[in-house]
């Protein structure tokens, strides 16, 4: 089944974009786009002007004013889409006028040769746009596609592969969205968004989980779901005496979290983290645990292969 829904994304008819209409923001089932449009543009813009985008000096010395041009920003590599509104937005800055396919969306799986957009508008323009397009794309794909293999590797379990705060600064938002692209979930967005009581919160309480989770209790809004870093099943004991939402499972070996989360049973979230990557993590998932935060989905991604090829 799932098989079948990704094929009938694929097959979804191209969209159209002229600047006339601004470019959908979007993608495949319940994906949403974490900037505005004029939110959107601000930020392309600015990495336009940081490339120089507008004073190509090669371009305008060697491709006459009104030339047009015909090109397929392809996929080099298989993978997973993503940053489709970003190279969008940065070919209608330079070209009012072009006109853009959409064949592939963000979320959708790519082969290697396939078609994301195909352009049409000012050959100087094209050509001025390109690595910003490109360089939007190729990071947020490549994490879109390192998160579809963890996805894959614990298909069949309960476990969801969660993101971690270990992003790029000022990407945050871009990078969590392509994990999400990629079949992933997003753990907390912030400090603000949580509590996470780790190894040197506790350190600050003389190691008290009970006074740790008590304070956070007091001072976090109504609701906020507290969790706590354990690093041994004393900890994990501790954490759920005091009614810790999520206990956080850190540097363990599998059967270390396999008998944690049967003393958890159920009245906790679970989550594996540290040191965890495509080797490790189905034997981690089959330990039972909710959730498996990887910090290499936006640290470490390599970017996906994408080109811009003239016809």
């Amino acid at each position: 089944m799932e098989r079948e829904r990704q094929d009938s994304e694929q097959r979804r008819p191209p969209r159209t974009i002229t600047p006339l209409s601004t470019p959908a923001i979007g993608g495949v089932g319940m994906l949403r786009f974490p900037f505005s449009h004029e939110e959107l543009r601000v930020l392309v813009k600015s990495a336009l002007d940081e490339d120089g985008a507008f004073n190509d000096l090669t371009t305008l010395a060697t491709v006459v004013s009104d030339r047009r041009a015909r090109g397929r920003l392809v996929a080099r590599r298989a993978g997973v889409v993503s940053g489709v509104p970003l190279a969008v937005e940065a070919f209608c800055i330079l070209d009012p006028k072009v006109t853009i396919r959409v064949d592939q969306e963000d979320g959708a799986h790519v082969a290697r040769g396939e078609s994301i957009l195909y352009l049409t508008g000012h050959a100087r323009a094209l050509l001025a746009a390109e690595r910003v397009a490109l360089n939007f794309m190729q990071k947020l794909s490549g994490v879109a596609s390192l998160t579809a293999k963890y996805v894959e590797e614990v298909r069949g379990t309960r476990a969801r592969i969660l993101d971690t705060r270990k992003t790029t600064p000022g990407w945050r938002l871009l990078e969590k969205y392509a994990v999400r692209c990629g079949g992933g979930t997003n753990h907390r967005l912030n400090l603000s968004s949580a509590v996470l009581i780790k190894d040197n919160h506790l350190a600050a309480v003389d190691g008290d989980v009970a006074v740790a989770v008590r304070r956070a209790r007091d001072l976090a809004p109504a609701g906020t779901k507290v969790e706590v870093e354990c690093e041994s099943l004393d900890q994990v004991k501790a954490a759920l005496d005091a009614n810790a939402d999520i206990v956080m499972l850190d540097n363990m070996s599998p059967t270390q979290m396999g008998e944690c989360v049967r003393m958890v049973n159920g009245r906790a979230i679970t989550e594996a983290s540290g040191g965890i990557n495509l080797d490790t993590v189905r034997r981690i998932a089959e330990t039972g645990v909710d959730w498996i935060s990887v910090g290499a989905l936006t640290h470490s991604a390599p970017a996906l292969d994408l080109a811009l090829d003239f016809e």
